[in-house]
């Protein structure tokens, strides 16, 4: 850690260039998995890495991106811990002391709770063997690289850092409108991850230098961490059955003055790149010092869609409180009985409503909260957008919530209470959340100014062993009932006065002022603007309240607040998702068309039974809301509303409608022809996610899907077109050393002179290539369900 602080003061720190791209050229097999194959062939897998380290690279990878359990599959009996501590091994041998190695992880494929299927502590379980062979091996610090994913990268990262203190790097991969295929935008993943506790983060693949350096530019000025950029050598091209990467080495290291200047800190190359990509890199940066981390503290919070920053001079952010089972007798029943749908309506009216961030309360008696926390993580990381603030006074329940949920979340609260205080801090330290600092020991309320600073000063000297900073985290003025004492309210102001003064950041919890008091709602926005006078940041309160929202919006607007005026002459409650009804539908059909929409699994089999049962007709039922519904989701994902999570959650709901209704269908005259298409991911390519999802679209819009699997032959691919008389082909590739395959099946087609047509698509496929080949692109799956339409 030592070396890499001194070095990044001087100069910027040279990375190397591709693995995989290069090994193809030096003989590596297309479908044979890299990492068996460098086993088996040391000596030129040691030549890459000694290439790299003469051209100067000051740190290279080790070749065990793909060197997890899942990836690995069946191509080894050798465990992954073994394969990770050798390949390791031989990166330190070939480099010396002078270089250093980075223990390469990359993704598993799979998406990881509580967005896939992989459970996020089995993902977990599933990097730590990684990890354990990478020290094993010696490796100098870690690098998880290519994350299409947030929550996968927060499992690698975890891993790491369960099992040893050596620096992390992170790094994402962004599609070319600035999203990973989750929806996360390049400061939302960096406020996650540098929260986490990572060394350094970034991008890398997806994009030429072009294209990234705009990233690098967004995501420096909320850098607490060192930045790190790895493009490829431009876009991939297809020559002579060859993919390429054409971009020179000169062409390549001419973007370094860019990157410099938006404030790159760490610098190699991605796919197409080479040995001498990064000599020219290093010659250009050569005597060139870096820009530094421009932050020390920054207090943000962020899901998994979204972030918020809390900055001088914003517009005071409201955390909504709804999510309480207090005196509310229907949630707490619900909550008994993991019955969640009012807890879903109360999450998303808060945010429509403008909420900033929600509070989720669920202690009630009879609630077994550790276990039903988990499922509200899970539901709302992906249902709702803005970030969560948890609040329980069960320690085991904020962390089995933080552990899970994929973003900085807020722990409400921390007490200078001595038997809490430490437990709670280094939970908020290991998972990245920040907190609010709640000044009281025990169970004694402190009146009196004097009180509260010194409490607040305990827990701002405790917090700091941890790493916060008073500017990272929330102080709670203590808003005391003015019923019981009218001079509550001026200590509160007095302490929010005191806080800003300091540098802390405040909150307030706002209807305890009128609590026995009559005029409630009017006690409630007077107060709430003379706690914004004095400087307050956020509040919590009930966004639902119209005369609460209202007040703050004219405070902010009076007190010039940054980007007040257009908030408050604008109708925010069209903020956030939308669930546009659809006009003309029966009640019963529009309760079942927002359940599709919302991604509502649970409540399908009974959405479409009521609907049944009341006389609909089931081809009604598809026609007038599953095929409308779907069409709808469409639009919200071109829009960037919608995301891969919400995409997966509608179409995997309309599945669940599509076989109730299936066997009613088949009894109508409405039944329809099914067009067939056949699926596949090529041969050497065993990535799946992005194909599961064409055909999880395209039986939902009625084609008749057969989903091969991956690493599919051309001989089986066509064969099987064969069998099913199939009029289309879909085929999915993730790399470049694969996509090459896509074209001898297509070949293979029209020497069998089959005169089907072909859709492909893949993070490296381009409309270009897809000229090439003579077929039609997709970028995702609805815009494969569009392109199939029209060929069929």
């Amino acid at each position: 850690m030592e070396k890499l602080n001194n070095l990044l003061k001087k100069r910027v720190i040279i990375l190397d260039g591709a693995m995989g791209t290069q090994l193809h050229k030096m003989g590596l097999p297309p479908g044979v998995s890299p990492e068996i194959w460098c086993l088996d062939n040391p000596d030129i897998l040691t030549k890459l890495h000694q290439e790299y380290k003469k051209a100067g690279s000051d740190i290279v990878y080790s070749a065990t991106f793909g060197a997890n359990r899942i990836k690995l599959g069946q191509s080894s009996k050798v465990s992954p811990e073994k394969i990770n501590k050798k390949l390791a091994s031989i990166a330190k041998k070939a480099v010396g002391k002078n270089s250093l190695v980075a223990g390469d992880i990359g993704p598993t494929g799979k998406l990881i709770e509580p967005f896939g299927n992989l459970k996020f502590n089995q993902a977990v379980a599933i990097f730590k063997e990684q990890v354990k062979g990478l020290l094993a091996g010696g490796v100098d610090l870690f690098v998880v690289e290519t994350m299409i994913d947030i929550q996968e990268a927060r499992a690698a990262l975890l891993a790491i850092k369960e099992l040893t203190d050596k620096p992390v790097m992170v790094s994402m991969t962004f599609e070319k409108d600035g999203f990973t295929l989750g929806g996360t935008d390049p400061i939302t993943a960096l406020i996650t991850i540098q929260g986490m506790g990572a060394f350094a983060f970034g991008c890398n693949c997806s994009t030429g230098p072009e294209a990234m350096v705009e990233i690098i530019k967004k995501i420096k000025p909320y850098a607490k961490v060192p930045i790190l950029a790895k493009p490829n050598a431009g876009l991939p091209k297809l020559r002579a059955g060859e993919t390429v990467f054409d971009m020179t080495p000169a062409k390549f290291a001419s973007f370094s003055k860019q990157f410099l200047l938006a404030g790159v800190n760490f610098f190699g190359g991605c796919c197409g790149t080479s040995p001498a990509h990064i000599k020219e890199l290093k010659k250009n940066l050569k005597g060139k010092k870096p820009k530094g981390t421009i932050r020390k503290n920054l207090a943000a919070v962020s899901s998994a869609r979204s972030h918020f920053i809390f900055e001088k001079n914003d517009s005071l952010a409201v955390i909504g409180e709804c999510i309480n089972p207090t005196g509310k007798k229907e949630l707490s029943r619900q909550l008994k009985n993991k019955d969640f749908s009012l807890l879903r309506e109360l999450a998303k009216k808060q945010q429509s409503a403008g909420a900033d961030i929600l509070d989720i309360n669920i202690g009630a008696v009879g609630v077994d909260e550790k276990e039903t926390i988990f499922e509200v993580v899970k539901l709302l990381a992906k249902d709702i957008k803005i970030p969560l603030e948890v609040d329980s006074s069960n320690v085991e329940v904020i962390e089995e919530f933080l552990r899970l949920y994929p973003g900085k979340a807020i722990i409400n609260s921390i007490s200078a209470d001595r038997k809490k205080i430490k437990k709670l801090l280094s939970l908020a330290s290991k998972y990245g959340a920040t907190f609010i600092g709640l000044p009281i020991t025990g169970k004694s309320i402190p009146k009196s100014l004097s009180e509260r600073k010194k409490n607040i000063e305990t827990i701002s000297k405790e917090a700091k062993k941890y790493g916060f900073n008073r500017d990272d985290f929330l102080v709670d003025a203590l808003v005391l009932s003015a019923s019981s004492d009218s001079k509550n309210p001026a200590q509160t102001l007095a302490t929010i006065k005191w806080a800003k003064k300091s540098g802390y950041k405040t909150v307030i919890g706002l209807s305890n002022v009128s609590f026995g008091l009559p005029k409630r709602k009017t006690i409630n926005s007077v107060f709430l603007n003379l706690a914004q006078k004095e400087g307050l940041d956020s509040v919590i309160a009930n966004p639902l309240s119209i005369q609460t929202m209202e007040a703050k919006k004219a405070a902010d607007f009076l007190l010039a607040k940054k980007g007040s005026k257009e908030v408050f002459f604008a109708d925010l409650t069209k903020k956030n998702e939308i669930y546009p009804a659809k006009k003309n539908l029966k009640e019963l059909e529009e309760k079942l068309y927002q359940f599709l929409l919302e991604g509502q699994k649970d409540q399908i089999k009974t959405g479409v039974n009521e609907a049944i049962a009341s006389g609909i007709k089931p081809y009604s039922l598809v026609d007038r809301v599953l095929i409308p519904a779907l069409k709808q989701t469409g639009e919200l994902f071109d829009k960037r509303i919608y995301f891969l999570p919400q995409l997966i959650s509608t179409a995997e709901a309309a599945k669940v409608a599509f076989g109730i209704l299936q066997p009613k269908l088949k009894s109508t005259a409405k039944t329809r022809q099914k067009t067939v298409i056949v699926l596949a991911t090529v041969k050497g390519d065993i990535h799946d996610i992005g194909k599961n999802i064409v055909a999880l679209m395209l039986e939902n819009h009625g084609f008749k899907v057969i989903d091969l699997g991956k690493d599919i032959s051309a001989d089986k691919i066509i064969q099987e077109v064969k069998r099913y008389k199939a009029p289309l082909v879909g085929l999915s590739a993730l790399m470049t050393t694969t996509m090459v395959k896509m074209e001898d099946v297509v070949k293979l087609a029209k020497k069998e002179k089959l005169g089907c047509k072909f859709i492909v698509g893949g993070a490296v496929v381009t409309k270009n290539y897809a000229r090439q080949l003579g077929a039609k692109y997709a970028s995702d799956g609805l815009a494969a369900v569009k392109v199939a339409n029209k060929l069929k």
